[in-house]
C-alpha cells in the first residue's frame, strides 16, 4: 500500500495548481483525476468551457510554473470590461486607469490545467493516478485510505478539489447550503469577422445578461443567460438558426459571425457548512460555487489555493503538524468570509437585476451612471477583481 503526505482528489484547475504549489516543500502528493487533459495543438477548436483569469490567479500560475506553458499555448489579454442595462449607463473598466496593461486574461480551463499537469510532471514527488474511480473512503487513526480499482493508498491529509458534487465531501459527512438559481447558462463559440478584441462586456436584459468573452485569434464566447426552458429550446436549434437568435438577441457588436459550437449548464449556489474536518479539507468548487456573473468562480479557488498552501507552507516549516486541526483552521478563517461575501454580493447583483419593476430598474441605472463617473469606485472594484 502506497503512503503519501496528502491525497488530492481532483486535478482540475484548483487540485492541480495545489499539487504545485505544495509540491516545494517536499510532501509525497498523490493526485486522483478520472479525465486526464487531452494534449494540445494549435488547429484544435477552442474549449467551450473558459475562465476569466485575474492578475492574482495569474502571479499564481506564474509562482507555480505553469503559466509559462500558458503563454506558449494560446490566451487573450483584455483591457476592458463594460456592462450596462440602459443604453446611457454604461459603466467601462479600463485597466490603464490602475496603470496595468490588462484587467486579465481569457483562458480555456482545459489549458489552464494541461498547463498545471505539465508542471506537475516536474516534480518527483507528485504521483498522478489519471482514469482512475475512487470505491472507497476510510478514516483511519493516521489520515484516510483510498480505494481504487482495489489499489488502496493513504494519506495524511485529504483534499478535496472534485467540483460542486464532491465525493470527499460527502465522505466526511460536510453539509452544504445549497439553491439553484431560475437560469441556465448557454456557452456559444463563435469566428468573428473582426481580429481578437480587448473588451469583455455584459448587457442585462429583462430574461438575463448577454456577455461576450474575447477569445484569443478571431474568436470570442458568447454567455446567453436566460430561463431553463428557453436554453433548451435554443440549444436544439442548428447553428444558423441560433446565429439568428444571436443577432435578434445580443447587442449589435458582433459583425459578421459564424457559430462554431455551443453547451450550457444551470446556475447553482453551493457552498460547505466547514472548510475541513479531521485530516480532510476542502478547495475550489468542492467547498463553494457562485453565479458566474462576474467570472471570479476559478479565481476564488485559486484564492484557497494560495491560502491553504500558505498555512500548510508555515507549520511545516515550524516542524508543527501541518495537517492539524489548528492549521486547516486558519485557512478556513482567511478564506470562508471572502467566499461568502462573493457569493452574497452576486446574488444581490442576480436578484437586483432580475427585478423588472420600474422603480428598481431605474435605481440600478442611476447607480451604474454614478459608478461610471467615480473614478476611486472603478479603482476599488478593479482592485478587487484583479486579486491586488
Amino acid at each position: 500500500m502506497q503512503q503519501f503526505d496528502i491525497a488530492i482528489v481532483g486535478g482540475g484547475m484548483v487540485g492541480a495548481a495545489l499539487a504545485c504549489a505544495l509540491a516545494p516543500l517536499g510532501l509525497s502528493i498523490a493526485i486522483v483525476e478520472k479525465n486526464a487533459p487531452m494534449p494540445y495543438q494549435p488547429t484544435q477548436a477552442m474549449d467551450l468551457r473558459v475562465s476569466a483569469i485575474s492578475i492574482a490567479s495569474q502571479k499564481l500560475l506564474e509562482d507555480v510554473g505553469a503559466w509559462q506553458h500558458i503563454a506558449q499555448m494560446r490566451s487573450c489579454p483584455y483591457r476592458y470590461l463594460e456592462t450596462w442595462e440602459a443604453q446611457d449607463s454604461h459603466l467601462l473598466f479600463d485597466s490603464a486607469e490602475m496603470s496595468r496593461a490588462h484587467l486579465g486574461h481569457i483562458v480555456e480551463n482545459r489549458l489552464i490545467v494541461l498547463a498545471l499537469w505539465r508542471q506537475m510532471n516536474t516534480f518527483d514527488n507528485i504521483t498522478v493516478f489519471k482514469d482512475a474511480t475512487i470505491e472507497r473512503f476510510e478514516k483511519n487513526q493516521f489520515g484516510y485510505t483510498l480505494t481504487m480499482d482495489d489499489q488502496p493508498i493513504k494519506c495524511r491529509l485529504l483534499v478535496g478539489a472534485d467540483g460542486s458534487n464532491s465525493s470527499v465531501r460527502a465522505a466526511a459527512n460536510i453539509g452544504i447550503t445549497a439553491w439553484d438559481y431560475r437560469q441556465h447558462a448557454m456557452l456559444i463559440n463563435i469566428t468573428t469577422q473582426c481580429p481578437q478584441q480587448n473588451i469583455t462586456w455584459q448587457q442585462f436584459t429583462a430574461s438575463g445578461p448577454r456577455a461576450l468573452l474575447p477569445l484569443a485569434g478571431n474568436k470570442a464566447s458568447l454567455v446567453w443567460y436566460d430561463s431553463p426552458q428557453v436554453i433548451r429550446q435554443l440549444s436544439s436549434l442548428s447553428p444558423e438558426q441560433l446565429k439568428q437568435r444571436i443577432i435578434a438577441e445580443f447587442p449589435q457588436r458582433l459583425g459578421q459571425f459564424t457559430v462554431n459550437d455551443c453547451g450550457s449548464f444551470p446556475l447553482t449556489r453551493r457552498h460547505a457548512q466547514t472548510y475541513h474536518k479531521a485530516n480532510v479539507v476542502l478547495v475550489g468548487d468542492a467547498a463553494h460555487t457562485i453565479n458566474p456573473l462576474a467570472g471570479q468562480g476559478v479565481n476564488l479557488g485559486f484564492k484557497d489555493v494560495i491560502a491553504l498552501a500558505k498555512e500548510i507552507a508555515q507549520s511545516h516549516a515550524s516542524d508543527n503538524d501541518w495537517w492539524d486541526q489548528q492549521t486547516l483552521s486558519r485557512y478556513q478563517k482567511s478564506r470562508r468570509p471572502d467566499n461568502l461575501l462573493m457569493q452574497s454580493a452576486m446574488d444581490v447583483f442576480y436578484l437586483t437585476f432580475s427585478n423588472q419593476k420600474l422603480p428598481v430598474k431605474l435605481l440600478r441605472n442611476t447607480i451604474l451612471k454614478l459608478a461610471e463617473q467615480s473614478t476611486w469606485g472603478k479603482k476599488q472594484v478593479m482592485k478587487y477583481a484583479m486579486g491586488l
